[in-house]
């Protein structure tokens, strides 16, 4: 009996001790916790299928596979609303309609994202060219590329897919 009480008291001090981390909880250790939309351990990361399931196949391939629209097509190239644009993927806010502008492109284009934290870039080499591919700090989603041809003040364009993008117009 006195090996027992011995052993419950062991694992029991052990059990605080052992604390796993969850890919989630990961996630949110790195980044910054005051700018982004907070999604339950639930939420995030979601599986191949869970994503599947909650995507239409347009967003599916443009988020999660890294594909892109047609150039002209998307909802938000000549959208010219007040408000706030969001991740498809998780409803983060990335741009805001003050930021937009026309580039000609195809596509809808800022200077600026709302926070650089919301934004993760990174190395694209895919087709042969050297690009920085624009993905949501959140969930992880493909939002486009960011090129050095943009207007003042900060000479960027962020050249993103409509279908990566939602809407809150401004009240």
């Amino acid at each position: 009996m006195r090996y027992y009480l011995i052993l419950l008291s062991a694992l029991a001090t052990s059990c605080g001790q052992n604390k796993s981390t969850t890919k989630a909880e990961e996630i949110n250790n790195t980044t910054n916790q005051d700018t982004i939309i907070k999604m339950s351990k639930a939420d995030l990361p979601k599986t191949d299928e869970e994503w599947k399931a909650i995507l239409s196949p347009k967003e599916y391939r443009i988020l999660r596979e890294k594909g892109t629209e047609r150039a002209h097509t998307g909802e938000f190239d000549q959208h010219w609303d007040s408000g706030t644009y969001v991740c498809t993927g998780c409803g983060a806010e990335l741009f805001t309609s003050n930021t937009k502008f026309d580039a000609g492109c195809g596509w809808p284009s800022f200077y600026e994202g709302i926070d650089k934290s919301k934004i993760k870039e990174v190395l694209d080499t895919s087709y042969g060219m050297t690009r920085t591919e624009v993905m949501c700090a959140n969930c992880g989603g493909h939002l486009g590329h960011v090129f050095n041809d943009g207007p003042e003040p900060t000479g960027l364009r962020y050249c993103i897919n409509s279908v990566s993008l939602g809407f809150k117009k401004k009240e």
